[in-house]
């Protein structure tokens, strides 16, 4: 179990995401091969709240599936041994349901949970809550590949 949160500086070293699309703040919790639990605090200044609504902000359910796919991905790739750094591509989402809006102020809570996991491919589950309330869930599937095998699929 990771017994430090991974903060954001730590984040980017794994994923390739940037501003503004890095959806994962801080990891708090993970078990390698099994489970994490990360943060994403919405604020007002996020780009995307001019037009997702006028005098309404709601924060995009598509980017609450992202963040659940980014920790996921986190997850995925600290649990990969080998030498050449692990890519991680989606693969699949399934059994989505959106329960809450997210508005500016709210700090997303996600996690993650390995429902099975068969080499190169992972199928996880994802929660996120505001508080005690769940506003999002999904199963979601990855393909977890190294560097050099993602290349070669590309030509």
């Amino acid at each position: 179990m990771s017994e430090t949160p991974i903060e954001n500086i730590d984040i980017q070293a794994i994923l390739p995401h940037r501003y503004p699309f890095l959806l994962v703040d801080r990891v708090t919790e993970l078990q390698v091969n099994q489970m994490a639990v990360g943060v994403k605090n919405i604020t007002i200044n996020e780009p995307f709240f001019q037009g997702h609504f006028p005098g309404r902000p709601i924060f995009p359910g598509v980017l609450i599936m992202e963040a659940l796919a980014q920790l996921g991905a986190i997850l995925a790739i600290l649990s990969t041994p080998g030498n050449a750094p692990p890519v991680v591509f989606l693969t699949g989402i399934d059994k989505a349901k959106f329960r809450k809006p997210v508005v500016p102020g709210d700090q997303l809570r996600l996690q993650v949970t390995v429902i099975k996991r068969r080499p190169p491919f992972w199928k996880m589950q994802g929660k996120a809550f505001v508080g005690d309330d769940l506003v999002c869930e999904a199963e979601s599937t990855a393909m977890v590949t190294t560097t050099t095998e993602s290349e070669s699929v590309r030509e």
